[in-house]
């Protein structure tokens, strides 16, 4: 299972309140699986830079046609903004046909709690998860 560990984008202050997101990603088919992937690292790269990104990790299941994402944010605002921009925008048009089912969960917790576990992010998603939106 390919996996980017949690890697800090900046610095986050102490004891501040960070936005949490978990994603799931499922695509249709295994002919999708590797333009996904290729896609999936260009916005990996961009979040590393993104103004607010606290971390973030990413985890490919490419077998099972299955990415996760989890990522650490100053507010939701800057989450948001980094959604918007490019290449995350484009990124997520394109891929949107290959998409078979989507999931999303957002919470709140400290900086000091920082890097958000990954069994963490996997129980939120199984019971709290938004399918396909925010």
């Amino acid at each position: 299972m390919p996996t980017i560990p949690w890697t800090t984008s900046t610095a986050p202050p102490p004891n501040a309140t960070a936005h949490v997101m978990a994603s799931r990603f499922e695509v249709r088919s295994l002919t999708d699986v590797p333009r996904f992937l290729i896609r999936s690292f260009a916005a990996w790269r961009q979040v590393t830079t993104a103004p607010g990104a606290y971390g973030a990790s990413l985890v490919a299941r490419p077998f099972r046609r299955t990415f996760y994402t989890l990522s650490a944010w100053r507010d939701r605002d800057a989450l948001y903004a980094y959604a918007r921009a490019e290449p995350h925008r484009t990124i997520m048009r394109e891929l949107r046909s290959t998409a078979r089912d989507s999931a999303f969960a957002h919470w709140e917790t400290t900086t000091d709690a920082l890097p958000v576990r990954w069994d963490e992010a996997w129980r939120r998603l199984a019971e709290e998860a938004t399918p396909g939106g925010r």
